[in-house]
């Protein structure tokens, strides 16, 4: 299900009318040459099957995408894009250009290929929805904070389904072991069937665009309702069985909110594959970052170096294992993403992972000396 509002009387040449879908001096400047040639300003509001549906100063047009199809897939039209569309005309229009894209939310496809997906561009919030009616995945909410700040959005993560833990203690639990995995990151706790935490959120989201991601049955479109004030997306009830829900939006839709601000709901993630996240996961992992500084050797990888100073943070308990081991694995992980696309980086990242490899084993076995 569908839906957007358009007012289109907000200035005499209409231009302004899209200032609620996030249209500001800067996109005027960046349209101007386009301008020159008729081109009607539009955002991209929904992509289906090669045409899309974007909202312009006098509504939502239809338009053909077959003029902007590129090789590269990073640069295929996305729901959040600006575009410059032909002027009136019979449906379908065309889209002629986009413009640049300030931001852009981009994970790995699950093909064996290198290659990226954009799921929203141009967006300023990136709120991951968690559901609290399963156990927390920390792992995952890293993985999504990782992309999220790659992205160049502001990341929040929202905990679903409030209600569920009625227990004050145990939330704020929650909450705390949420925060440890999100460093600079907001963690709010959301029921969207009481209502209890959506002023907060509401405020939030309240200028700029926001974008809503999650696992199914993390209760994404039901948020995304409350926050409309309608219920406009489609909303199926999560297994018992494991807290899974069905697709129940399965395109991304752009719709401006009521109280301001632009939100794009998202189709439930099963795969969160990180895609050239390096910042990303260095911001996620921030304290470990930092104890690398102070590490003995620059290239230190943790692993069996002396003069650690991460690895001397685990042993005092000052940084949870999980958080070393997670680190570890997103760090290896989106080399190796790279290194798909660079022949002579995957090299030395072989050549790396094997001298450490020795290392580890040679001091594993100087131990075995010391214990006989």
């Amino acid at each position: 299900m569908f839906h957007t509002s358009l007012n289109a009387s907000s200035t005499s040449d209409g231009r302004h009318a899209l200032a609620s879908y996030g249209w500001d001096e800067g996109w005027t400047a960046e349209f101007a040459p386009h301008a020159e040639l008729g081109l009607v300003p539009g955002r991209v509001v929904r992509v289906d099957r090669g045409q899309c549906d974007v909202v312009t100063p006098a509504g939502v047009v239809r338009a053909d995408t077959e003029f902007v199809v590129p090789r590269d897939p990073m640069k295929i039209v996305c729901t959040g894009d600006w575009v410059a569309v032909d002027p009136d005309s019979d449906d379908p229009r065309y889209v002629r250009t986009l413009l640049p894209r300030r931001t852009a939310f981009v994970r790995s496809t699950s093909s064996k290929r290198s290659e990226g997906q954009i799921l929203a561009a141009n967006v300023d919030h990136a709120i991951v929805a968690v559901s609290l009616a399963v156990e927390l995945d920390l792992g995952r909410i890293e993985r999504f904070l990782a992309l999220a700040w790659e992205s160049g959005a502001q990341p929040v993560v929202v905990l679903t389904k409030a209600d569920l833990v009625p227990d004050p203690v145990t939330l704020g639990h929650l909450v705390q072991d949420v925060g440890t995995t999100a460093p600079g990151v907001p963690v709010l706790t959301v029921s969207a069937h009481a209502g209890d935490g959506l002023d907060t959120l509401v405020a939030l989201v309240g200028s700029g665009t926001s974008v809503l991601l999650g696992q199914s049955g993390a209760g994404k479109s039901t948020l995304a309702n409350a926050l409309l004030g309608e219920d406009v997306m489609d909303v199926r009830a999560a297994r018992d069985v494991d807290g899974k829900g069905r697709h129940t939006t399965t395109t991304r839709n752009l719709l401006a909110l009521p109280g301001g601000g632009v939100l794009i709901d998202t189709p439930g993630l099963r795969g969160v594959g990180l895609f050239d996240a390096e910042t990303g996961v260095g911001q996620v992992f921030s304290e470990i970052e930092e104890l690398a500084e102070e590490c003995r050797f620059s290239d230190c990888g943790h692993e069996s170096e002396p003069g650690c100073a991460v690895r001397s943070a685990v042993e005092s308990g000052e940084l949870p294992v999980r958080r070393l081991e997670s680190y570890r694995k997103l760090v290896r992980e989106n080399q190796w993403i790279v290194a798909k696309t660079d022949a002579r980086l995957r090299s030395e990242i072989k050549k790396d992972w094997k001298k450490k490899g020795a290392e580890g084993k040679a001091a594993m076995e100087a131990k075995r000396g010391r214990w006989r």
